[in-house]
Formats: structure tokens, sequence, C-alpha cells
């Protein structure tokens, strides 16, 4: 008999872990090869581009473009203030004078006696790449950035918003099942990377942003909660980039999910670790799963392998979580393996499986929208 394999979520309590840490354009790398780093640490710098702003400078001052820059009191390269005058017209009469102010502190980048504008750009933004996490620089690309490695707890998600932070892990409930309400949430969570249970709901969430947390992990969470944090619908485009003040992982799905006990278990023996998480999430064209990353402070590489699913396929029985909508974030036990492939709504021939979920429902989808799950 045929069979489908899809690669479930990777969790290894001891595992090597490798990240790529690269500006967004050419700059300068500040480690070498063989430093051993903080998570805080930079490693690399850039400027970005300031932006550029136009101004139709001749309609303005009532003037011809092939004559701008005899009006002009700047030239190309000069620095400017922002309301600071940069070109005049000269009338006999001194009331008559129109004046043209710079609407931004930067410098003039162009001024053109063909269109009449003046180009200005407002300062270089300094770019810094951190190290992310822990561990030691093993590669260097010139003025482009490095490679880091660590040995490290390693557990992806399955849904996250918001990027890269770092801080101690606290977890807050006591087993995997509660709900992380408001009250888990206190001052000294500040600066912290909290762990919850089964749930939360946004007011908790609102107030572990007012409080300072730097990130949640939690199984579940609501989709109209998850509106409520962003501020609108979320589309299919990748997760990480929000400027929410948070990071949230999600590790099982929409609803209120219990937290994977292996998870819950494996969080709570690192509790009080420095730890870096990111939400960046894409569930198609090319999966990016959010992440966290626990580094051990002391001992390298062990050699152990991160745990991995049994190389099988798909059985009757099996557990599978589902990773697209209408479904998506559900698990259930696979109830039948139809071997023909069944045309679907959308009128597309696939492979299918029956699903059986919790409460004894079940749904029919393509085999290529789960993933199986570990024991």
């Amino acid at each position: 008999m045929t069979h489908a394999y899809t690669p479930g979520l990777r969790i290894a309590e001891r595992t090597k872990v490798t990240s790529q840490r690269v500006l967004p354009l050419l700059g300068d790398v500040i480690v070498k090869k063989g430093d051993v780093l903080k998570a805080e640490d930079v490693v690399a710098r850039t400027h970005l581009p300031g932006k550029v702003h136009a101004i139709n400078a001749v309609n303005r001052l009532g003037i011809q473009p092939k004559d701008l820059r005899e009006y002009m009191l700047k030239k190309e390269g000069d620095p400017v203030r922002k309301d600071e005058i940069i070109a005049e017209t000269k009338p006999w009469v001194k009331i008559l004078k129109t004046v043209l102010l710079s609407p931004i502190t930067g410098t003039i980048e162009t001024i053109s006696t063909v269109t009449g504008q003046v180009l200005l750009r407002e300062p270089p933004k300094p770019i810094q790449v951190y190290a992310y996490i822990g561990g030691s620089v093993t590669a260097v690309m010139e003025k482009e950035g490095v490679v880091m490695e660590t040995t490290a707890t390693f557990i992806q998600g399955i849904f996250g918003v918001g990027g890269e932070t770092v801080g101690e892990l606290a977890v807050t409930v006591d087993k995997p099942d509660d709900m992380l309400t408001a009250d888990h949430i206190l001052p000294l969570h500040k600066d912290k990377i909290i762990v919850g249970g089964a749930f939360i709901r946004h007011d908790a969430i609102d107030k572990a942003r007012r409080t300072g947390v730097k990130g949640i992990i939690v199984g579940g969470i609501d989709d109209e909660d998850l509106r409520k944090l962003l501020g609108y619908d979320l589309g299919v485009a990748i997760t990480g980039s929000e400027e929410i003040g948070i990071t949230l992982i999600i590790t099982e799905g929409f609803g209120q999910i219990p937290m994977a006990q292996r998870t819950f278990e494996l969080l709570k023996s690192r509790s009080g670790a420095k730890t870096s998480i990111n939400g960046a999430t894409q569930i198609r064209a090319g999966v990016v799963r959010p992440e966290i990353i626990i580094p051990y402070e002391t001992g390298g590489f062990s050699g152990e392998e991160m745990d991995k699913l049994p190389d099988r396929g798909m059985e009757i029985g099996d557990t599978v979580r589902i990773i697209r909508v209408p479904y998506f974030g559900k698990i259930g036990k696979i109830k039948a393996l139809p071997f023909s492939p069944q045309t679907i709504e959308t009128g597309a021939t696939v492979r299918i499986l029956e699903i059986e979920f919790p409460d004894g429902s079940s749904a029919v989808v393509p085999r290529t929208n789960v993933e199986m799950l570990e024991a």
C-alpha cells in the first residue's frame, strides 16, 4: 500500500540549532568566527537610505525650471534642518519675497532644472543585527552577516505573530490545560517570556503588553481575540513583522486546546532560562514555523539528534493536526485512508483522509492539509 508522510512540528529537549543572521543590505560584520556571544550582542551593522521627499520648487516660487539654481540657497549634498530656508525669490519689494522651507532634516539630494523639483533625503537609518541566540559564531559572510550555532531546547509552534525577542522564561500556570488569565500576569513578569496552558483571551494579552511582557507561549487562541490584537483580519501572508509590542506563539491551534503535555513539561523544565522566540509563520508557499529556542549555558553539542517521527506512512489511528482552513489547528485521529484519489469541493482530484475529532465529529480533508503529531 502506498503511504503519505507529512512531518510534524519539531520538538527536542537538546539539539544543535543554527541561525543565519543576515543584514538587509551590505554593511559591516563586527564579530569573527569562534566568538561566543550573548543573544543581545550585535553581530553586524549597516544603514538604510533615508526616505526621499520631493518638492515642486518652481510652483512654490513662481519661477521657470531652468532658473531654479539661481534661487537656491543650498546646493546638492548640503545638509538642511527642518523649516530652514533653502530657496527664495529676490523681488524689488521685500514684502513680496517668497521662500521655500525644507520639510525635513536631512540633505539636498537633487536639484532638477528640467522638472523644477528639489529632492531631499532624510538621514540614513542605522540597522543592527543581533545574535538572537546565545552561542558561537561558526561562519562569517563578509559584509552580510554570520551563522550562529548553539545547543538548545527547540520547539516549533503552529502559529505566531510578532518578531524576534529574547527574555527569561516563566511558566505562569500549573497544568497544560489551564487558561492563562490576566490574574496570572504580575509585575515580576516584566521583560519575560511567559508560558500558559490551553488558552488566552485578549484582556490577558493586553495586560501582558502593559506589564512589559516580551512574549507569550500558549496552546490556543480564539480568532476574534487575534483580530483584536492585530486590529485587522489576518490574511495568508507571512507573519512576524507586526508592531504589536509583544510576540505570541500558539503551540496547538485555534480554540481552547491544552498544550501538548510534552511541550508543557519541556518548557517547565527550562523555566528561568534565557529564551529566544520568533512568531514568524507562513503556512503556504514554503512553511515557516514560529520557534522557541532555549540555549544551554554550558556544554557543547553532544551529538544527540532532534527527535524524529517514525519513518513510516500515515496509518489509521495516528494523531494528526490540520494545517489549512476551514479546520486549521484542529487535532484528531485518522479514521480512514481511502486509496483512490477523490474530487474535493475545489474541483481538484487529490488523495484524502477522514479525521475523527474528540467530540465525535469527522471531516474529509486532503492529505497535504495535515501533519502528523508525535505521540
